[in-house]
């Protein structure tokens, strides 16, 4: 995407408003470690969840949209919309930034559909490239060295940035062995990703229609409703509590999650109490 393509950018105060809804400084520069903390900061702070698609509420693929909807209206949202709303303000906190589209890479080989997933490459000041991710689920805490080929620990995992089978240039991102998402090396635009987002928003064959997810990272593991399952996994430990009633669930997202809901999702997820795989974060490999 070229720079008169680019939006015009955020307001300092938009950027404050963001900065302040994930606990983050503004950084004094655009560099590695800023972006590692604005990083883990937006991932224990802004949830990975699909309650829009289950509440009959739009997905519009525009910046300013979005990113209101992270900061004013206190939600979270799926891969376009957290790595679209993230990417603008890496932007105007001047780190370049380009979106990249990825496929998903399924536990038995399979590959998703093109534009599966968004993923965005960083530029910090000194003219390192990073691979940053806020809208996988389960995923690297902190952004990946987009050009380092060998292993790189994160708390949750060894990742690989390794080249894809064939010679089309892709990337694999792999997680303590598993491949997770083959990623493409071109720049593209956020229009480009409309087709993927209509797909995931309304075909019965993607997960997010399948079932209602909300999960976000904690300072000791991750939180996660999958229907009316609470899963928690602290220090290794994984626990699941069934949330009976409907306050239980509102009270549950209110209060973990900082999403007050008039109205409950109406998911599969919800009806059949949920598919018990929701701790693993809602990732794309997961509903």
């Amino acid at each position: 995407m070229s720079d008169q393509e680019k939006p015009a950018g955020l307001t300092d105060a938009v950027v404050d408003r963001y900065l302040k809804r994930i606990g983050a400084v503004r950084p004094d520069r655009a560099d590695a470690g800023a972006l590692r903390e604005l990083h883990l900061r937006h991932l224990l702070s802004v949830p990975f969840e699909n309650l829009s698609l289950h509440l009959g509420q739009d997905v519009v693929l525009d910046e300013e949209a979005l990113v209101d909807k992270v900061t004013t209206a206190r939600r979270g949202g799926f891969c376009y919309e957290l790595n679209t709303a993230f990417a603008a303000l890496l932007r105007a906190l001047g780190y370049r930034v380009e979106l990249l589209q990825a496929r998903v890479l399924g536990p038995d080989g399979r590959v998703g559909i093109p534009y599966d997933h968004m993923a965005l490459l960083v530029e910090t000041a000194d003219g390192r490239r990073w691979l940053a991710d806020v809208g996988f689920g389960d995923h690297s805490h902190h952004p990946l060295a987009f050009d380092e080929r060998g292993e790189q620990a994160d708390p949750a995992g060894v990742f690989v940035i390794r080249e894809a089978p064939g010679a089309d240039g892709d990337l694999d991102v792999v997680r303590d062995g598993t491949p997770q998402y083959r990623l493409e090396r071109r720049p593209r635009a956020l229009a480009d990703f409309a087709a993927g987002c209509w797909y995931h928003r309304t075909s019965p064959e993607s997960h997010f229609t399948r079932g209602v997810i909300c999960s976000l990272l904690t300072e000791d593991g991750r939180v996660s409703i999958g229907g009316r399952k609470l899963y928690r996994t602290v220090a290794g430990e994984r626990t699941v509590r069934e949330l009976g009633t409907d306050e239980e669930l509102r009270e549950a997202y209110r209060e973990l999650f900082g999403i007050v809901l008039d109205e409950l999702p109406a998911g599969p997820a919800v009806r059949d109490g949920g598919n018990g795989r929701a701790e693993r974060g809602g990732g794309k490999e997961n509903p």
